[in-house]
């Protein structure tokens, strides 16, 4: 099992900028894939961006494509989210997740974070 905790949410302006932390302890960071997920006041958690064990290879949703970048830091255990070009339809509890495999289906992450708050503001 993974212990992942985030960090780096906060309240921002439309168009501003966020990085959120995700530190990793436990078992050996570099052998997951990581994701992060969002869930928004009354609406379901989705997928927002993954990251293989060497952070060759990434994945995003498309609502996020050319704002978000996902990276990794495997000497830290750390997985980041750099977020640019908010707008306020970000709002929502970011999460990050741990896999066994690069995969973008919630149901094969297996370790979660508590989440962090983004709220953009207009």
């Amino acid at each position: 099992q993974v212990q992942l905790v985030e960090s780096g949410g906060g309240l921002v302006q439309a168009g501003g900028s966020l990085r959120l932390s995700c530190a990793a302890s436990g078992r050996t960071f570099s052998n997951y894939a990581m994701a992060w997920f969002r869930q928004a006041p009354g609406k379901e958690r989705e997928f927002v961006a993954a990251i293989s064990w060497s952070g060759d290879t990434k994945y995003y949703a498309d609502f996020v494509k050319g704002r978000f970048t996902v990276s990794r830091d495997n000497a830290k255990n750390t997985v980041y989210l750099q977020m640019n070009g908010l707008k306020p339809e970000d709002t929502a509890v970011y999460y990050c997740a741990a896999s066994d495999v690069l995969a973008s289906t919630q149901n094969l992450f297996r370790d979660w974070g508590q989440g962090t708050q983004v709220t953009v503001s207009l």
